[in-house]
């Protein structure tokens, strides 16, 4: 999902697809967790084929994004969007399209999930490039809480990415953009929460409605 890239995600919004499996997530060590690598980073994080099925629907959120990255400011920008998902090859691949009516920009988040590793790769395509993010955040969910993973960019920087997402009530989630430029402190560059809407009202051909 990069949002921010958008990295989002999101943003927040994610491509992903593979065959069927349904194993509990669990976060596995690797080699990197320890040594040049923030907090909690790890690439073999786990999660079940049925992880994004809580997502399927329409959502109204509330966007947070620092204005400048990477540079310690706290300066924010707050704005509203529309994001409608949907599962295919039964859950093993979604797609969703978030719609930002105040920026005029929208993108569109593909997660896949590999049935023999039993993890989500998340890519972001935003309609400013039209390009695929090539470098996906990868990982899962155990319980209400998924955390995926990467090592890219951001403007020629080298970056460990994290995407975190809680899932709060059926109705309610919060979904969390964070980089680390020196490999030992994360900064949370992008926030959104998300509440539960009515698809008839929101979408249109599985689409935010513009």
């Amino acid at each position: 999902m990069t949002c921010s890239k958008l990295r989002f995600g999101y943003i927040f919004v994610g491509l992903s697809a593979v065959l069927c499996a349904s194993v509990g997530g669990n976060a596995a060590t690797s080699s990197e967790t320890t040594g040049g690598a923030p907090p909690g980073y790890t690439t073999e994080r786990t999660g079940g084929v049925h992880d994004f099925d809580y997502f399927a629907g329409a959502w109204a959120t509330r966007q947070h994004r620092l204005k400048v990255r990477g540079t310690g400011g706290t300066e924010g920008e707050d704005f509203p969007a529309t994001l409608c998902m949907t599962l295919y090859l039964g859950g093993m691949a979604t797609v969703d399209e978030l719609y930002m009516p105040t920026k005029d920009q929208a993108g569109l988040t593909l997660r896949t999930f590999d049935s023999q590793k039993h993890q989500w790769s998340i890519y972001w395509v935003s309609s400013v490039t039209g390009k695929l993010d090539p470098v996906p955040v990868v990982g899962g969910f155990t319980g209400q809480r998924g955390e995926f993973y990467a090592a890219d960019e951001d403007n020629g920087r080298p970056v460990k990415v994290r995407f975190t997402w809680n899932k709060i009530d059926q109705n309610h989630a919060r979904w969390e953009q964070a980089f680390s430029y020196d490999n030992r402190t994360w900064e949370t560059n992008w926030t959104a929460d998300f509440e539960r809407a009515d698809p008839t009202r929101t979408c249109e051909n599985g689409r935010p409605r513009r």
